[in-house]
C-alpha cells in the first residue's frame, strides 16, 4: 500500500484504527477526570479517513471558530496530531482549571495558554500511548502550538505542510461528558509517509 493514498485501507485496517481510538478516548477521559477533579465519560469514537474539506463540512463549515492545538510527532512515528476544540469546551475547561470565568479566548494570558497546552498534551499523550501500547513503538510529541481561528484557516496548516505527500487524515470523533461539560471532541491524526504503514504492520496486519 502507498501511504499517500489511504483509500486502500480495508475493513480490518479500519477496525485496528478504531481500537486505537477506543483506547485513546478511554485514556483521555481518565486523564481529564484527574486534571479537572471531576468524572468524565466519553462516547464510543467514530474513526474515518477523510480529506480536509470533508473535516470542515463534518464540523459545520470552514468559518466556524475553533481552538486548534497542533503537535508534531517524533520517534517511530513522524507526522502531526491536531486537536480541534469547540470554543465553549475550551472556555469551560479553562474556567475549571483557573477557577475564574473566561469571557473570551482572544488574547489569553500566559497562564491560560499554558493550561490549554497542558490539556492538549494530555489528550495527545492519551492517543499516542494507545498506539505505543498496541504496537510497541516509541512516539514523542512537541510542545503544542495553540491558535483560535476559523476552522478552515486551522486546517490549512497541515494541508499545506503535507500538500505534496497526502491529502487524507485519520479523523477521530467522540463526545466528552462531565458534570457541567459536554462537548464533541475532534482529533486529526496525520502520520507522514511510511508511518501509517509501520503502525498497521506492527498491529499484525498485512497491507
Amino acid at each position: 500500500m502507498s501511504t499517500n493514498t489511504y483509500e486502500h485501507l480495508n475493513d480490518l485496517h479500519m477496525d485496528a484504527l478504531r481500537e486505537i481510538g477506543n483506547i485513546g478516548s478511554g485514556n483521555a477521559a481518565s486523564a481529564l477526570s484527574a486534571l479537572l477533579s471531576c468524572p468524565f465519560t466519553i462516547s464510543v469514537p467514530t474513526v474515518r479517513i477523510l480529506d480536509y474539506s470533508e473535516v470542515a463540512g463534518d464540523m459545520g463549515g470552514p468559518e466556524q471558530m475553533i481552538v486548534g492545538a497542533l503537535l508534531f510527532l517524533e520517534g517511530d512515528v513522524q507526522g502531526m496530531i491536531l486537536f480541534l476544540l469547540q470554543e465553549g469546551f475550551a472556555s469551560a475547561t479553562l474556567e475549571a482549571l483557573l477557577g475564574e470565568p473566561v469571557n473570551s479566548l482572544d488574547g489569553l494570558d500566559e497562564m491560560a495558554q499554558s493550561a490549554l497546552q497542558e490539556v492538549a498534551n494530555i489528550m495527545a499523550a492519551s492517543y499516542l500511548n494507545a498506539i505505543a501500547s498496541l504496537t510497541g513503538m516509541t512516539i514523542t510529541i512537541s510542545t503544542p502550538s495553540l491558535c483560535t481561528d476559523m476552522l478552515g484557516a486551522i486546517l490549512s496548516v497541515p494541508a499545506i505542510y503535507y500538500a505534496n505527500i497526502n491529502d487524507k487524515i485519520i479523523y477521530i470523533e467522540d463526545e466528552l461528558r462531565g458534570e457541567n461539560l459536554c462537548a464533541p471532541n475532534h482529533i486529526l491524526l496525520i502520520p507522514d509517509t511510511g508511518s501509517l504503514e509501520k503502525i498497521i504492520t506492527r498491529l499484525g496486519l498485512e497491507l
